[in-house]
């Protein structure tokens, strides 16, 4: 698995390929399956569309790695300014954000004083802030700065975990210890071995370990997969443990499986899609490519077309 993603983001690194997707019709027609738009007001537009359906919902405007204090505080106006418009247009203020977006390679000082700005936001609006995992290089970081904002804001920040991390069982039972609310994800990044599980197999047994294990002990979890066999689980565990809908949820992305999340809603699960809006779509879409290898040979077709 992790072999094929490492050839998959390699090929879409490639300018080409980038050059494929930001001019071809065709192409930018598949980018729009999963990106709600370039701006807030698109993605606006599709959430209140979905929100209508009774599916809840956490927009992120997409960026990462700034390298500029003025690019991170401009990210922070921009997520305070969907916190707003999203209470204003009667949504659930819910967003998730990287702190690459907000500095942190400038130094953690400079994520942890934006995020505290926008979890100010969150707090007055009575929203959620999900911190977003990103690669393992940014993984004891990014837990050590959320632990901090989890201290002076319990209820308005949560943050993702990687299955796929050998480090991510810790990682959870010190979650659950402190009653923060976690998002499991298998992990979309190429890692190596020495921090990451390389066999599906493994990784989607770590997963329903882990999944079970916040299901039975955790603080509103979300499970976040698109996998019918991990659903499928996660709903029998619950039923055979008497754990009720309304102490988890699960969460999949905008633009896949999309008649199954409404399946799950209807059947009386919350339904959290992952929203992504912005002009800064491109690595979050490198990232889809590479989870679903299939859509790299329509790149190649488009490619050998041109």
């Amino acid at each position: 698995m992790n072999i094929t993603r490492r050839a998959v983001l390699g090929i879409a690194d490639r300018p080409k390929v980038r050059e494929v997707f930001e001019t071809n019709p065709q192409a930018r027609k598949l980018v729009e399956r999963f990106i709600a738009g370039e701006t807030l007001d698109d993605a606006l537009k599709v959430g209140r569309d979905l929100a209508s359906q009774g599916i809840d919902l956490t927009f992120d405007q997409l960026g990462e790695n700034v390298n500029s204090e003025a690019a991170a505080s401009a990210a922070v106006v921009g997520y305070v300014d969907t916190l707003r418009q999203l209470r204003a247009n009667d949504l659930e203020p819910n967003i998730s954000v990287k702190l690459t977006m907000l500095g942190m390679d400038l130094g953690d000082q400079v994520a942890i004083d934006n995020m505290v700005r926008i979890l100010e936001v969150a707090n007055e609006v009575n929203g959620f802030v999900r911190i977003d995992m990103e690669g393992s290089d940014y993984t004891e970081r990014t837990m050590r700065i959320f632990t901090g904002l989890h201290d002076r804001f319990p209820e308005n920040v949560g943050i993702v975990i990687q299955a796929y991390l050998h480090r991510a069982a810790q990682d959870v039972i010190d979650m659950i210890e402190r009653g923060a609310r976690v998002r499991l994800v298998k992990g979309a990044y190429a890692e190596p071995e020495s921090v990451a599980i390389q066999s599906k197999k493994e990784v989607d047994e770590n997963f329903r370990m882990l999944m079970r294990h916040l299901m039975d002990k955790g603080t509103f979890p979300a499970i976040a997969t698109h996998d019918p066999h991990l659903i499928d689980d996660a709903i029998d565990y619950a039923r055979k443990n008497t754990i009720t809908p309304d102490r988890y949820e699960f969460q999949m992305l905008y633009g896949v499986r999309t008649s199954e999340q409404l399946r799950l809603k209807k059947a009386g699960y919350n339904m959290r899609v992952y929203l992504p809006f912005g002009t800064e779509w491109y690595a979050y879409y490198t990232r889809r490519i590479a989870e679903r290898p299939s859509n790299a040979f329509f790149v190649l077709r488009q490619m050998l077309d041109r």
